[in-house]
C-alpha cells in the first residue's frame, strides 16, 4: 500500500468560481507542444499552491509554511475551477500535431482531469476524516519530527510553526462540513468511524508535555544561540498549548459527542444519497476501468478459486494432513511463525533487502537512484494503520523512501509473509515504481508524481510474482505467504463489491475474508472497515496486476525468443503511473515496434 499525501486530499471539491487563465505567449499559440508543456506545468504549480502538504511530500519546500484548507468552500472552489479550466485547454489542443510522447502526456492529463471532475459531483468533502486519512493525523506525523517536514534550520522551524498555526481553521471547516454531512445523510459508517476516535483522543492530550508535537522541538539545531533557542522553544510551547491541543480537543469532543451518534448504521456506499452512482465513480477513479461491480465480483470469485487450488498444493507439499482450514490454524497458532520483538521484525525486513538487492539488475535495466529504509510506524497511529506501507523519497533523493512496518501487533506480520510484503512495499514494488517515476527528468512533474491507483498497486502486486527470480520463495511456507497475499487481493474484489453494490454486511465481509485466507480477526476487521471508508481503492491491486500480467503474456507470445523481460519492465515503468487503458495502448505499440525489428 502506497502511503503519503497526494492529490486525493483535494478530490472532493465543489465548483463555484472560475479563474481566468494566464495569457499564452506567442510561441505557445503557434506551437501545440509548447502550449501543452506550459499547461501541464501551470496546472501542477497551481495544484502545489492549493495542496501545500503535497508539495512537502515531494520535497518542494516552498509552501512548508502553509497547511492549506481543502475543507473550506473557497479552496474547494478554486481547485474545481482549475480542473475545468485545464480540461478545456487540453481538449482544445490539436492532438495530431503532437509527438507520440506528448500525446501520451495529453492523454494522461485529460484522463486525470476527467476523473477528478467526475468526483466533484459527489460530496466526499462532507467526510473529511476517516480512520485511514485526515489532515489531523497527517499534521501529527509532520510535527512528530519524524515526518516529511524538514526541520534542520531556524527557517524550517519557523515555517513549521506557521503551518501548524493554521490547523484550528481546518478544524472549524471540517466540523462545519461534518455537520452538513449529518444533515444530508452523508456520514461515515459508524463502525468504521469508531476507529477514528482513539486517534483523535491520542492527539488531544491534556498535558502539553506528552504531546507528539514536542518531537519537533527535539529537532532544533544543536548549535543555536541560547536566546534564539529560547525564542523558538517559547513559540513551540505557545503553539502546542494555545492552538494545537485546544483544536484537537475541540475536534475529539465534537467527534465523540455529536458525530459518532449521528453516523449511519449501514456499511455500504449504496446506502448514501446517490450511492450506487457514487460507487461506480469510485470504481472508475480507482481502476480506470468502466467495469460493472458484478463483473469485478465474478473476476474475484474466479481468482479466489484458482489461488485456493494453489494453496492446497502447498499444503500437500509440506506434508500437512489436515484440510486447508486446519493448515491455516496450524500456521496461525505456531509461535515459530512470528518474531518475538519489534526490532527482530524490522531486522528481518532489512535482511530480505540485503538478499534481494544483488538480483535486481538481472530483471531491471533502470533502477532508482534513491534508496529506502525500514522504519516502524509511529505509536500514535499504529492502532488503525495497515501492517505496512511505503512513503516515497524526496524528489532530489536527499530523503530516502521509507518502508513503514507496523510493529503494534507482531502476529499481524507472520514470518512466512515477509518476503512478499517486502517485494510489494519496497523493491521492486512501490519503491521502484515511485522513485523511478519521480527521477524521470524528461517527464512533466504531474506525471512523475502521479498516483494512479490501479497502476501503482497493480505494479506492486505484479512485483510479488518476481520473487523466485530475486532469490526468494525457496521455502514453500514463503510461497504460501505469497499466495495468501494474492488471495487477499482477490478476495478484495469480492468483498468491496459485495459491501458497496450487493448489500453485504460488515459481518458477512469479515467472515468471507477469514474463510478465504489465513488472516487474524483483527486484520480482517481492519481490512473490511478500510473498504467501508474508502470504497473502490482495494479493487486496483488485483485488476492492475491482471492487466500487467496479461500485457507481459501478450508480449511473450508475440515476440517469442526476442522477448526481453528487462526491456518490458523498462517500458512499464519509464513513463510513470499511467491509467490502465493508456498503459495498454503504450505497451501494445512497443510490442508492435519490437515485432517489426
Amino acid at each position: 500500500m502506497a502511503g503519503g499525501l497526494g492529490l486525493a486530499l483535494l478530490l472532493a471539491l465543489n465548483p463555484a468560481h472560475s479563474v481566468e487563465p494566464a495569457p499564452l505567449t506567442a510561441l505557445q499559440q503557434t506551437d501545440p507542444a509548447a502550449t501543452l508543456h506550459a499547461l501541464v506545468e501551470s496546472h501542477f504549480e497551481q495544484t502545489l499552491e492549493l495542496a501545500p502538504l503535497l508539495a512537502t511530500a515531494i520535497g518542494d519546500s516552498r509552501y512548508d509554511d502553509r497547511l492549506g484548507n481543502p475543507a473550506s468552500l473557497a479552496e474547494r472552489a478554486r481547485f474545481a475551477a482549475l480542473q475545468q479550466r485545464s480540461l478545456a485547454a487540453a481538449r482544445a489542443l490539436p492532438r495530431d500535431r503532437l509527438s507520440a510522447a506528448d500525446q501520451l502526456t495529453l492523454d494522461v492529463f485529460i484522463d486525470e482531469r476527467e476523473k477528478t471532475i467526475a468526483a466533484v459531483r459527489f460530496p466526499e468533502h462532507l467526510m473529511p476524516i476517516t480512520q485511514l486519512n485526515s489532515i489531523a493525523v497527517d499534521l501529527a506525523v509532520l510535527g512528530s519530527g519524524a515526518g516529511q517536514q524538514p526541520l534542520a534550520t531556524v527557517a524550517q522551524h519557523e515555517a513549521w510553526l506557521a503551518r501548524a498555526a493554521e490547523f484550528p481553521a481546518w478544524v472549524d471547516s471540517a466540523i462545519a462540513n461534518m455537520r452538513e454531512g449529518i444533515a444530508r445523510g452523508v456520514t461515515l459508517p459508524r463502525r468504521a468511524a469508531l476507529k477514528v476516535q482513539p486517534q483523535l483522543d491520542a492527539l488531544a492530550v491534556s498535558d502539553p508535555q506528552q504531546s507528539v508535537f514536542r518531537g519537533a522541538i527535539a529537532r532544533l539545531p544543536a548549535d543555536l544561540p541560547s536566546a534564539e533557542r529560547a525564542r523558538l522553544e517559547a513559540a513551540y510551547e505557545a503553539l502546542i498549548s494555545e492552538k494545537l491541543l485546544p483544536a484537537y480537543r475541540k475536534l475529539a469532543t465534537f467527534f465523540a459527542r455529536e458525530y459518532l451518534p449521528a453516523c449511519r448504521t449501514t456499511d455500504g456506499w449504496s446506502a448514501l444519497p446517490d450511492g450506487q452512482a457514487w460507487y461506480r465513480e469510485r470504481i472508475l477513479a480507482n481502476t480506470g476501468l468502466s467495469l460493472p461491480a458484478e463483473k469485478i465480483h465474478a473476476i474475484g470469485l474466479s481468482e479466489v478459486a484458482r489461488i485456493r487450488g494453489e494453496m492446497e498444493r502447498v499444503r500437500i507439499k509440506v506434508g500437512f494432513k489436515g484440510d486447508l482450514a486446519a493448515f491455516f490454524h496450524h500456521l496461525a497458532s505456531d509461535p515459530r511463525s512470528y518474531h518475538s520483538t519489534p526490532e527482530a521484525l524490522l531486522e528481518g525486513f532489512r535482511e530480505i533487502k540485503r538478499r534481494v538487492d544483488p538480483h535486481l539488475p538481472e530483471l531491471f535495466s533502470q533502477r532508482p537512484n534513491a534508496d529506502y529504509e525500514v522504519r516502524a510506524v509511529e505509536a500514535f497511529r499504529a492502532n488503525a494503520s495497515p501492517g505496512a506501507f511505503y512513503q516515497m523519497p524526496s524528489e532530489d533523493g536527499s530523503r530516502a523512501g521509507i518502508f513503514y512496518v507496523n510493529t503494534h501487533d507482531l502476529r499481524a506480520i507472520p514470518i512466512w509473509g515477509m518476503e512478499t510484503l517486502s517485494l510489494h512495499e519496497a523493491a521492486p514494488g512501490h519503491h521502484f515504481q515511485m522513485s523511478i517515476a519521480q527521477e524521470l527528468g524528461g517527464l512533466p512533474r504531474f506525471r512523475r508524481f502521479a498516483n494512479d491507483n490501479a497502476y501503482v498497486e497493480g505494479w506492486a502486486v505484479y512485483a510479488e510474482t518476481l520473487g523466485p527470480s530475486l532469490g526468494l520463495f525457496s521455502d514453500p511456507y514463503q510461497w504460501f505467504g505469497k499466495l495468501n497475499d494474492e488471495m487477499l487481493r482477490a478476495s478484495r474484489l469480492v468483498v468491496d463489491t459485495g459491501l458497496h453494490a450487493m448489500g453485504w454486511s460488515r459481518e458477512r465481509a469479515i467472515a468471507y475474508m477469514q474463510q478465504s485466507q489465513l488472516m487474524s480477526d483483527g486484520d480482517a476487521v481492519i481490512e473490511v472497515e478500510r473498504y467501508m471508508a474508502d470504497p473502490g481503492q482495494a479493487l486496483g491491486y488485483k485488476l492492475g496486476q491482471l492487466r500487467i500480467l496479461a500485457l507481459r503474456h501478450e508480449a511473450e507470445q508475440r515476440l517469442g525468443a526476442r522477448f526481453d523481460l528487462r526491456a518490458f519492465h523498462r517500458e512499464v515503468l519509464v513513463d510513470g503511473a499511467l491509467p490502465l487503458p493508456v498503459l495498454e495502448t503504450k505497451i501494445r505499440r512497443w510490442i508492435d515496434s519490437q515485432a517489426a525489428i
